[in-house]
C-alpha cells in the first residue's frame, strides 16, 4: 500500500469534465421532469460520456498508473544495484516504486516542478513521499531541465520517464530530452518511457541515435485518460554495448 500522496495529473481535466457531467446530469433531470424526452436523452448521453471520462481519468491518476508501473518494473527485473534516472519525476510515483526495488542502487529524480502538469508538484512533497515510503536513503532529487541534464555521459543503468516529456513545448524540445536521456544511459542500459502522445517521435529519435531493441506498444485500460483514444503508450529501448 502506498504511504505517500501523489496528487492528480493534469488536475484541470477532471475538474472541467466533472463540472460538465454535473451540468449534463442536472439538465437531463430537468428535461425528464418536464417531459422533453428528446432533449432528456441527449443530455443523458452527454452525462454518461462526461462522467465516464472523469471516472476513467481519476482512476488512472490515482490507481491505474501505479498498477501499470508495477508491472513494467517487475518486467525489468532489476538487480537492485542500478543507478536510475527519473526524468520529470513529479511527486515521485515512479521514483519511489523504483527505489523500493533497489538495495545498494540509487534513483535520481529531476523536475522543474510545474503545478499545472501535476497538482501540488514540489520538491519537498517528493522528498516527503520518499520518506513516507521508507526509501529516502535511495533517492536523490534535483531541480533540472530534462533537455539539458547535468550528468556525465553513461551515468545511469536505467532511465525512466512517466507522463512528462509530452509536457515540453515543442517536438524539438522533446527530441532534446530523448537525446539527453540516451546520452546519460550506460552502454547496455535501458530507457523506459510511458507517455500519452509523441511516443512515435521518441521512437524515431531513439532509432536515429542508434538504440537497439526499440519497442512501442499501447498500455491497457488502467492507463487510459478518459477513453481509449487518450491511452498511454510504453516505449522501451536499449543502448548497445560498446
Amino acid at each position: 500500500m502506498r504511504r505517500g500522496e501523489y496528487g492528480y495529473d493534469a488536475p484541470y481535466f477532471p475538474a472541467i469534465f466533472g463540472l460538465l457531467s454535473v451540468a449534463a446530469g442536472l439538465g437531463a433531470a430537468i428535461f425528464w421532469w418536464h417531459g422533453e424526452f428528446r432533449l432528456a436523452r441527449q443530455m443523458t448521453f452527454y452525462f454518461v460520456i462526461c462522467f465516464g471520462n472523469t471516472s476513467s481519468f481519476l482512476y488512472a491518476t490515482r490507481r491505474g498508473k501505479f498498477l501499470e508501473w508495477e508491472r513494467i518494473l517487475d518486467y525489468l527485473n532489476l538487480r537492485g544495484d542500478e543507478a536510475v534516472l527519473d526524468m520529470g519525476c513529479g511527486r515521485g510515483a515512479v521514483l519511489t516504486a523504483v527505489a523500493r526495488r533497489l538495495t545498494t542502487g540509487r534513483v535520481t529524480g529531476v523536475d522543474i516542478w510545474s503545478k499545472v502538469d501535476q497538482s501540488g508538484n514540489a520538491m519537498e512533497v517528493t522528498l516527503r513521499n520518499a520518506l513516507l515510503e521508507g526509501v529516502s536513503d535511495r533517492v536523490q532529487i534535483e531541480t533540472e531541465d530534462m533537455c539539458a541534464l547535468p550528468f556525465p555521459d553513461s551515468s545511469f543503468d536505467l532511465v525512466v520517464s512517466s507522463l512528462a516529456i509530452h509536457n515540453l513545448r515543442s517536438n524539438a524540445d522533446r527530441k532534446r530530452a530523448i537525446k539527453e536521456g540516451f546520452r546519460v544511459l550506460k552502454p547496455g542500459g535501458r530507457i523506459v518511457i510511458a507517455d500519452i502522445r509523441a511516443t512515435a517521435l521518441y521512437e524515431e529519435e531513439l532509432l536515429a541515435l542508434g538504440a537497439s531493441n526499440v519497442e512501442r506498444r499501447r498500455l491497457g485500460w488502467r492507463f487510459w485518460w478518459g477513453n481509449p483514444i487518450a491511452s498511454t503508450s510504453l516505449l522501451t529501448a536499449s543502448k548497445a554495448l560498446v
